[in-house]
């Protein structure tokens, strides 16, 4: 991957980070960082993803009170596609389970029926 290619974002990926609470940032640093990367279901296409990070919730235990590391279960997958002089990023979503490396993307249905039927631009 390239680091100096200028990244677009569709319509489509502004809607679903605006659903999905996602920011800029985050997307980006999961572009440049992936945990992993599979193929596309469209071909030309890659998704990366990255489980959601530790954070720390306040449990009383006893008379003091500790801080416990929880994970929040599910992932957060972004779809894109390189072209000569850009990156496209075509969707973004938030997955509630955890996959195994080499299974099928779990790409919400809404999502999956725009891509396939050429809906995003």
């Amino acid at each position: 991957m390239l680091v100096n290619k200028k990244i677009h974002w569709t319509e489509h990926s502004k809607i679903k980070m605006r659903q999905y609470g996602l920011s800029k940032t985050k997307l980006i640093n999961l572009i440049y960082k992936p945990e992993r990367k599979e193929e596309g279901i469209v071909p030309g296409t890659v998704a990366v993803m990255k489980t959601n990070k530790v954070f720390f919730t306040k449990k009383k235990i006893a008379i003091k009170n500790d801080f416990k590391p929880q994970k929040s279960p599910g992932e957060i997958w972004l779809m894109f596609r390189d072209t000569k002089d850009q990156r496209k990023v075509i969707s973004a979503w938030r997955y509630p389970g955890v996959t195994k490396a080499g299974d099928q993307i779990p790409i919400p249905k809404d999502i999956a029926e725009d891509i396939l039927n050429n809906r995003i631009d």
